[in-house]
This record gives structure tokens, sequence and C-alpha cells, in this order.
């Protein structure tokens, strides 16, 4: 009976502020409709009242772990489940609450975030072929026209990083971070550079080595499995895509830093990488970002773009280029998230069902997120600081020249 009134008065309030296509089915059979002239385009089913209190808090983290725990079931599309889900946060949450945005401060050591990607990028090749591009691009796209394909809009993202930091035929270019090789085998085979891509994932390792064996690139393109404090060298050329979010708040000015000391005194930097909109450096709003480092992401921290420019100072780089890819990467994450629901009967065999939901909220959800503003995505270019700017072009107009 306690569960019953609580209950009732909950959808009474979201009723009154909101009429959502949302349908509770609970154990006893009893079913509860959102919106009375909205038909259901989500439905939740409560198989045990003891599930009630994920329901009652919704946050993200609250209604995601209960999805993925099999605490509750959930039928309808992805993209629904997410807009609605943060409809229910927001009628019920209270901003400034205990899901608000926090800023974390996590313990990272190679073992940490060696493992941390292993646990994201290892689940299996065959897995991320089924959602990503022919390439296997894991980040955001770029989409010159907005009309474009994934596959397209991913190739002229790379090219967009090659030509802004102006690579050249000769130039020894490092990727920290390489994923399957894409990157690494466009900058040496339509831009003539000699590559070094590096990887903590061996299975990222594995087909990008087999990869550019097969494109017959095996001497201009090295892939190697290590962490990017170990390496040595100089570059003319860095990139860093999708990579500063596992490096962790209180080592971005060392990370940076070591970026200068890998850099030629005539090279140039793209960092490219998700950032929070939070100006104090808070994690996505109503427990989303809690969600996502204990599911998705173990040890990732986003960093406001400030913070981030600041760090890139104190590690002695200076900053010549900085642009703003937030509505990008929603349109990626809204295709991969779109893909992953296609092709859900073929992806099913290849994880457990834990795994299997964890990633349909979780690219669902990175889409709403990138839409709603919560998180941002930049692409800055760099050099080292008080370098001679002789060398340098005076506008931005090579960057858009093909």
């Amino acid at each position: 009976m306690f569960w019953e009134k609580k209950l009732g008065s909950w959808v009474d309030t979201i009723r009154g502020q909101s009429a959502l296509p949302l349908r509770l089915v609970l154990w006893n059979g009893q079913q509860l409709d959102f919106g009375a002239q909205t038909p259901p385009k989500v439905t939740i089913k409560v198989p045990h009242v003891s599930a009630l209190g994920y329901l009652l808090t919704p946050s993200l983290f609250n209604l995601g772990k209960a999805y993925v725990e099999g605490k509750i079931e959930v039928e309808g599309r992805a993209k629904e489940i997410i807009s609605i889900g943060s409809a229910l946060a927001r009628h019920t949450l209270k901003p400034e609450g205990k899901f608000a945005r926090t800023a974390r401060s996590l313990r990272h050591t190679k073992k940490n975030d060696g493992d941390a990607v292993r646990y994201h990028y290892d689940v299996s090749n065959d897995f991320y072929s089924k959602w990503l591009d022919e390439n296997l691009v894991y980040s955001c796209a770029y989409f010159e026209n907005g009309d474009e394909d994934l596959a397209t809009a991913q190739l002229k993202k790379i090219d967009h990083i090659l030509t802004k930091i102006q690579v050249r035929p000769g130039h020894t270019l490092l990727d920290i971070g390489c994923g399957w090789g894409a990157l690494v085998s466009r900058a040496a085979q339509k831009f003539g550079a000699k590559c070094v891509g590096i990887t903590l994932s061996e299975n990222q390792y594995d087909l990008a080595r087999e990869r550019i064996a097969r494109a017959g690139i095996s001497d201009r393109v090295e892939i190697r499995l290590e962490d990017y404090r170990d390496t040595v060298g100089t570059y003319d050329r860095i990139t860093s895509v999708g990579m500063f979010e596992h490096v962790g708040a209180k080592h971005l000015s060392d990370y940076f830093r070591k970026i200068r000391d890998l850099l030629t005194d005539d090279g140039m930097v793209m960092n490219h990488g998700i950032t929070t909109t939070d100006p104090k450096n808070g994690e996505a709003a109503y427990g989303g970002g809690a969600f996502i480092e204990q599911y998705v992401f173990p040890y990732g921290e986003l960093e406001h773009i400030g913070t981030v420019l600041t760090a890139m100072q104190e590690g002695g780089l200076e900053i010549f280029d900085v642009e703003n890819l937030r509505r990008h990467y929603a349109r990626t994450c809204g295709i991969w998230a779109d893909n992953f629901e296609t092709r859900a009967a073929e992806i099913r065999p290849l994880v457990d069902d834990r795994h299997f939901r964890i990633w349909r909220v979780y690219l669902a959800g990175c889409s709403y997120a990138f839409t709603q503003d919560w998180i941002s995505l930049y692409q800055v270019v760099c050099a080292k600081a008080n370098r001679d700017p002789s060398s340098l072009p005076w506008s931005r107009r090579h960057m858009y020249v093909h």
C-alpha cells in the first residue's frame, strides 16, 4: 500500500508537468500511462516492487543501472528511451541536488588507464564493426555539408585534421590513441607522412597492424602497443583524437608537456576531444556522468575547454585555432545509435546481455547529451610556445583547401 500511494503520487506529479508517451507495467499487471492522449512510445516493465526505488528517484544513473542490471525491462527505440528518461529526471530531481553536475578526481596510473582502455575497447572488433563505419573510426565525424553518410564524414574528419596541421610528404606523425589505424593510414597514403600510432588496446593493435600490412604501407606506418608516457623521439606532427579524456584532470598539464617534448621546434599538434560544458568541470547532469564512469569509461574525466586551454599553455603549447564540433558529434552518435538498433540481432550474439544494454543506452545517451549541450567536442591546433611565427599561415584558408 505504501509503494502504491508513493507511485501514484509520483505519476500524478509527472503528468501535471508533461504528457509523456510512457507506460508503466507493474508486477501485478497494472498499467499506468503518463500521457492520457499520447500513445506510449516507451514501455517500462517493473517485475518486482523492489525496483520501484529506481523509478521514484529517476536519475540517469539509477534508470541506467536498473536497465543494465535487469531490474526493469524497457521496450522502445533507444533514442525515445533516453529522451523520456531525461524527462523523468528533469521533472523529478532538483538540478542542484545529489545528481547535479559534480567534478570528480580520479587516480590515474599506467595500470588503471590500461585496464580502462582494455575494458572499453577490447569488447571485440566484430562488435564495433557492426555499428561503426568500414574504417572503424570511433570519434566525432565531420559533416562538412551536413548531408554526408558516416563513412564519408569520417574520412572528411581525418582530412580536416591533417589539413589543419598542414601535414606534408616526408613529415613524421605520431597519433596518440590511434584506434584501428584509420588516421595514420590516411596520413601515409594521401598526405605522404611517415607515421607511428600508439594504443593500449590489444584488439586495436592486432587489427591495425593487419590492415596496415594489407594496404602495403608497413614501411610508412608503425603501430605500437604503448603508453604515451613511454613514447620517445620527436615528430613533426602529433594528433590526439579521443584520447585526452582518459588522461585525468590532475595530469592534463603533464600530458601536454609530454606532447611538447615529442614535438619538433616547428611542429604542430591537433587535440580532438570531448569536454564538459560546465565551467566548474562538472560531469554530465542528472547522474549521466556517474553512469558512464561505472559502466562505460572507467577513469574517464571531462574538463571544460577553458581548463583544457589553460593546461595546454601550462604544458608549453601555444593555441592557434579552436573549433567546436558539438553538433557533429550529436549526429555521429545518433547514426551509431541507429546502426546499433538496426543491427541489434547481429550484435546480440557478440556480447552478453548486460554489455548489449550498456552500449545501447550509452550511444543514444551520448547523442542526447551532445544535442542538449551537456558535453561538447573541440579541435584545438597548437604549436610550441614562442616559436618563430614566420612559418605559420596568416589565415584559416588552408584548412578548407583539399
